[in-house]
Parts: C-alpha cells; structure tokens; sequence
C-alpha cells in the first residue's frame, strides 16, 4: 500500500510488560498502584492509551492474578485521569521444555491454561482493548515457545469480542499478520481492526526498515495500526511509524533507557515521543479522539 505520513497519531504507554525486567530499573512498577500510578502519568504525559500487565507486587514476577488486574483497573477508572486502557491477554501460552531430549514433555515451570482462564480478566474488569498474539513464535529465552495456535486464538477472540473488547492484533512476523486477516475476513476479529507491529523481538520480525516495511505493507488499508522497537531502537521507531502512516508504541515494556546510562520513566518516554511527533508535524490525539476513532466503549469493571 502507498506509505503516507500520519498526520494524527495516538500513543500507546506499555508500562511495565511481562519480562525480566523487574531489577534492572527502579521505575519498573511492580504493584496495582505503582502500575496504575506510571500509568496515569504517561497519560498525563501525552498517551492516549495505556498497555498493562501485572506483576506480583513482592518479587516483581509476571502473574496472572485477577484480583491484581481489578486493582490496577480500578484505580486507573478512579483516577479522574482520562486514559484508554489496554489489557495484555497474552499470558497463559508459555510452553518450557528441559533441555532437548525431553520434548515430549512441558518443563515445569511453563504456564499454559485455556481459553476461558486467559481472558478472564479482560471479562471482569472491561478494558476498552486488550491484545491478540495472532502467532506461535520461538523467544529469546532459553527452550521458551509462545504459543497462540489458531483453534485458541479463535477461541480467545469470541470471549473478547462478546465481552464488549475491541482486539488489537500483535504481530510478530509476517505470518502473524496473514493469520489475522484470516481471522478479520472470517469475522472472528471484528472492525474496526486494530494492529500492533512488534519489531526486533527475538525471534520475530527484525527492526530493520526493509522488514519494518514490509510488515507496513501486509497491513490493509482500512487497518489502524501502530508500531514499536525495543531497546535502543524505540525513538527511532516512533519517527518511522509516523513517518509510514501509523501511530506508536513506547514505554518500560519495551525499552529502559531515555539516554546512554539515564534510566527511564513511562512519562519521559511518552514525553520524548510527544516531541517527536510534534517535530514532524504531526499531532498527538486525546483518548476521546481515539475512542470515536476505534469505536470504543469506556466501561466500569464487572460489579464483584
């Protein structure tokens, strides 16, 4: 499709994600309220949307606690900050094996549960979007396979769609995205359709512009999309989307650093890219703006 620069451009905050990332910043949050609170900072910073998984508030490890989601749902609602909230639904399909010669069998510490314990949450507390990993794909951790095969995902869409969530595709490769036009042409994932490019995450679609493009061009053109880089490449990539039609990503999900050896916050980021943006001409749009863009509903978490 004919690349043409994005004239207004939403910001999504991934603020704390799933990674190991926990002991090597102290602006990680780790808790409902430090999560809620970077959250609410970003979008006081300029994100109109914020992109959150939870952690266990102790150790700072990836969990899956509803209750944790609830908290953190809540305390963004209650705010009096105006934010679209975004909930990861990408945990539940980490498959571990223990070496090579026992593939016959998951490695104990893998997590992988069904389609129904996957999206709870996103059930419960109601956000505006939540994520659809359209792929299975090796990581750049050990013998760890992310696992999304096409029955689940079709599965976990139908839960999401019926509870009133608006799907953002996150797509990793290529084949990610033939998978989801698959499943928007089936209407399984319903329009307007929403896509995330990841970029450079091993071993997915590397963050080169030849690649980055290339992802750019499997996107229909009736397809919101945004884009993101991890590490050094982050800023360079909010340049690049915009520049190619999309809006961005940024945030501790994917990237730790503002400068060479300064830690940074969720808000530094989003103000770093706010300047960006702005640079190139391009203005940053209002989570109302992107509501009536997506057609989103902004609704109160299921009453306990």
């Amino acid at each position: 499709m004919p690349l043409a620069m994005n004239r207004e451009v939403f910001i999504t905050a991934a603020v704390t994600g799933s990674g190991g990332t926990q002991d090597k910043s102290p602006h990680v949050p780790r808790s409902p309220e430090q999560i809620a609170k970077s959250a609410i900072d970003a979008a006081k910073a300029g994100a109109a949307v914020v992109h959150c998984h939870v952690r266990d508030p102790e150790t700072g490890k990836p969990s899956r606690d509803l209750a944790l989601y609830r908290e953190v749902t809540e305390r963004i609602r209650d705010s009096g900050t105006d934010v679209v909230l975004n909930l990861t639904a990408g945990m539940g399909g980490d498959l571990m094996f223990d070496g090579t010669e026992k593939m016959n069998q998951m490695a104990g510490h893998s997590d992988m549960i069904g389609a129904t314990a996957r999206v709870a949450h996103v059930v419960e507390c109601r956000p505006e979007i939540c994520t659809l990993d359209c792929g299975t794909m090796n990581f750049n951790e050990a013998d760890y396979v992310m696992v999304n095969t096409p029955g689940m995902l079709r599965d976990m869409a139908k839960r999401m769609t019926a509870a009133g969530v608006r799907i953002e595709i996150e797509a990793f490769d290529t084949g990610h995205l033939w998978l989801a036009k698959e499943l928007a042409r089936e209407g399984v994932i319903p329009a307007p359709t929403l896509v995330q490019l990841c970029m450079g995450v091993p071993w997915g679609a590397p963050d080169d512009l030849n690649t980055f493009l290339a992802m750019v061009n499997n996107v229909p053109a009736d397809w919101h999309w945004s884009a993101f880089a991890i590490g050094r490449n982050q800023m360079p990539y909010v340049a690049a989307s915009v520049l190619a039609g999309g809006n961005v990503r940024v945030g501790l999900e994917d990237n730790l650093w503002l400068d060479k050896g300064v830690l940074a916050t969720n808000a530094q980021l989003v103000e770093r890219a706010v300047t960006i943006i702005s640079n190139l001409g391009a203005r940053v749009i209002t989570p109302a703006e992107v509501r009536a863009k997506l057609k989103l509903e902004k609704r109160a978490p299921l009453a306990k």
